[in-house]
C-alpha cells in the first residue's frame, strides 16, 4: 500500500517525482523536542497569569491613591486590605455575609425551581413556548432594583422583599439560556435518542440536558451575576432586614460614618466572593462537564 512518500512496485521502491520531500536529519543527535523554559511554562499556567494581573492593578490602585493623597476620597490599598483584616477578624464581617449569603442561596434557589417550572412547560407546548417568550420579552429588560418600591409594599421591610427582586434577577436569564440550549440540540442527537427508545426524563437527562448544558451553564453564571449585584443593591436600600444587616448594609453604614476604607473593604469582599463563585464553583462545574465531554476547549 503506497504511503505520502514512497511506492512499492515489487520489491523495490520507486520514489514518486509529483511529490515534494523534505530532508529530514535523523542523526542521534537531533533534537526533536525541546523543553519549555521557565518562563514559558510559568506563562502557561492560568492562575499565575491572573495572579499577575490582580498584583498589577492593586499596584495601580496603591499608586494612584499615593497620587491623590485623600482617604476620604480614595484610600490607599494597603489601608483597604487593613480594614478587610480588621473587619474579618472581629467577626462583623463575616456575619453579614454570612446573611447575605443565606438570602442569596433562598432567592437563588427559588428563581431556579421556577425557571425550570416554565422550561418544561414551554417544552412540553406551544403555549408553554409563547407564554416564556412573551414573559421573558416582557420582564427580562425591567431592571430588578425598579421593583424594590412594589417589594416594600408587596412584603414589607424583610427577607421576603429581598428574596422578591432575586427571583425577579435569576428567572429569567436561566429560563432563557435554558431554552434556547434546549431549541439548539440538532435534530440528530434527538433522533439518536428517539432510536434508543429514550421518553421522558431519560431522554431529558441523556440527550438535552448534555447537549444543551454549555447553554444552561451560562444561564447560571449569568443568574448568579444578576442576583449578587441586586442583592448588594437591594440591602444598601433595605438595610437591615430581620435583625441583621448584610454586605451592602455594612457598605452602607461605614459610608455614613466616614469610614471609607470599610466601604472599600466591603467592596472587595464583594469582588473576592465573585471571584471565588467564578474560578471555584463554575469552573468546577465546566471541567467536570462541558470541557470533559469536549464541548469546549
Amino acid at each position: 500500500m503506497p504511503n505520502a512518500s514512497v511506492q512499492a512496485v515489487g520489491e523495490r521502491l520507486v520514489r514518486r517525482d509529483e511529490l515534494v520531500y523534505a530532508d529530514v536529519d535523523a542523526s542521534p543527535d537531533t533534537v526533536v523536542e525541546q523543553p519549555l523554559t521557565i518562563w514559558e511554562r510559568l506563562y502557561s499556567n492560568g492562575v499565575l497569569r491572573k495572579v499577575l494581573i490582580l498584583f498589577c492593578l492593586a499596584a495601580i490602585w496603591e499608586a494612584y491613591s499615593l497620587h491623590m493623597d485623600n482617604s476620604l476620597l480614595f484610600p490607599r490599598f494597603t489601608a483597604t486590605v487593613a480594614a478587610f483584616w480588621d473587619a474579618l477578624t472581629n467577626g462583623s464581617l463575616l456575619t453579614q455575609v454570612g446573611n447575605s449569603v443565606r438570602v442569596l442561596l433562598i432567592g437563588y434557589a427559588a428563581g431556579l425551581i421556577l425557571a425550570t417550572m416554565l422550561v418544561v412547560l414551554a417544552m412540553m407546548s406551544r403555549i408553554g413556548n409563547d407564554l416564556l417568550e412573551t414573559l421573558t420579552s416582557m420582564f427580562n429588560p425591567l431592571p430588578a432594583i425598579a421593583l424594590l418600591p412594589l417589594a416594600l409594599i408587596w412584603f414589607g421591610l424583610g427577607t421576603a422583599s429581598l428574596v422578591f427582586v432575586l427571583v425577579h434577577s435569576v428567572l429569567w436569564a436561566v429560563a432563557l439560556n435554558t431554552h434556547s440550549g434546549f431549541q439548539g440540540v440538532s435534530s440528530t442527537l434527538r433522533m439518536v435518542g428517539r432510536n434508543y427508545g429514550l421518553t421522558g426524563f431519560g431522554y431529558i437527562s441523556k440527550i438535552l440536558i448534555p447537549a444543551a448544558f454549555p447553554s444552561i451553564l451560562t444561564g447560571l453564571k449569568i443568574g448568579w451575576a444578576f442576583a449578587w449585584r441586586t442583592l448588594i443593591a437591594a440591602e444598601l436600600v433595605f438595610g437591615v432586614s430581620s435583625g441583621s444587616g448584610g454586605l451592602g448594609w455594612f457598605i452602607y453604614e461605614n459610608k455614613n460614618e466616614l469610614n471609607i476604607s470599610y466601604v472599600f473593604a466591603g467592596l472587595f469582599t464583594v469582588i473576592i466572593i465573585g471571584l471565588a463563585v467564578e474560578n471555584v464553583i463554575f469552573r468546577n462545574i465546566e471541567a467536570r462537564t462541558v470541557r470533559k465531554w469536549g464541548m469546549q476547549s
